[in-house]
């Protein structure tokens, strides 16, 4: 379960009040401006601070890290802070590093295909392509939000919906929202965004 919720929060509170659905055209537009960009990715890096939401505890669980991907399909989730904990994709492969116990896990499996998926896809510019989830586009005065919800009832036991938020007139994501089956919600907001930018292989080590 750790590792379910530990990826969707791969691939990013909730967002302004003031949503409204986007136009056709305006659908049509944001659809082609991000799928263009990401697939221009070879590689994209981020630090991010995830804010956990649960309805038993008072106080939210802050962490912080690194994202990196290389395309076409390697990609790395680091937590630096409060504790030590990666999450790396690597041929088919997720390689797990709890605190130095080190596990892995088959990508290839029904539910890490459509995760892998998701989180891919959010890096490459294919991820509106995607019939594992119906999606609704929305805008508020700042930021355009594509909003998914699973199809799978396999994946729907783990996650309601996740909203992804790009600012006006950017291609990558600024805020991830993850609204978890349990009713408890995790956001991921990203900064230090740099695009093309060589990834030391290390990062990627396992």
């Amino acid at each position: 379960m750790r590792v379910y919720l530990l990826i969707f929060t791969v691939l990013f509170s909730s967002f302004l009040h003031s949503q409204t659905a986007m136009t056709k055209a305006e659908i049509r537009d944001f659809v082609y401006k991000v799928t263009y960009d990401g697939k221009q990715f070879k590689t994209l890096q981020n630090d991010f601070v995830q804010t956990k939401k649960m309805d038993f505890l008072n106080k939210d669980i802050v962490t912080s890290g690194k994202m990196a991907f290389q395309a076409p399909d390697l990609l790395s989730w680091s937590y630096t802070h409060p504790y030590q904990y990666s999450i790396k994709f690597k041929n088919n492969k997720i390689y797990i590093n709890d605190q130095g116990k080190k596990s892995t896990a088959d990508a290839r499996s029904k539910m890490f295909e459509k995760i892998n998926k998701l989180m891919m896809g959010s890096a490459s510019g294919t991820l509106f392509t995607d019939r594992e989830f119906s999606i609704a586009y929305l805008k508020t005065g700042s930021h355009n939000i594509a909003r998914f919800t699973p199809k799978s009832a396999q994946l729907l036991k783990y996650i309601r919906q996740v909203e992804i938020q790009f600012p006006i007139g950017k291609t990558t994501a600024s805020r991830v929202t993850m609204l978890e089956a349990s009713g408890d919600t995790t956001t991921i907001d990203f900064k230090n965004t740099k695009v093309n930018a060589p990834v030391p292989a290390s990062v990627f080590a396992h």
